[in-house]
């Protein structure tokens, strides 16, 4: 049994929710970012070798912290969607000085696109 492929405009809505994150990123705003994501979301990741696992509000309390980081490249190496699921691989270079690779899962909610956790990678 084999599932049909996935919908084209799924993966420009996908990426479009994961452009909020960037853009939040960028400018330096939680609100923005907070777009993309559920109320109910996580953070997990390697910082400074210690375990970082948080509320996504943190994360958003973080950026507003930080403010702007205009100079923030992004590259979305990879989308899998599985019908109503999916992944999203993200390499974000000079974020504040800082590489990160971030792995997303999302969930389709009524029809629409929604990061559910983020884990991460900071590269040193």
């Amino acid at each position: 049994m084999s599932n049909p492929p996935p919908n084209m405009d799924d993966y420009d809505a996908i990426a479009q929710t994961v452009q909020h994150y960037i853009d939040g990123a960028r400018a330096g705003s939680g609100k923005v970012m907070s777009q993309a994501f559920h109320d109910n979301a996580w953070i997990m990741g390697y910082g400074a070798d210690a375990l970082f696992a948080a509320p996504i509000q943190e994360l958003f309390d973080r950026v507003d912290q930080s403010g702007p980081a205009p100079e923030t490249r992004a590259n979305i190496v990879a989308i899998d969607i599985g019908e109503t699921v999916a992944t999203v691989r993200l390499e974000l270079d000079e974020w504040a000085g800082r590489r990160f690779t971030d792995m997303f899962t999302l969930l389709k909610l009524d029809g629409k696109w929604t990061i559910m956790n983020k884990v991460f990678h900071l590269h040193t």
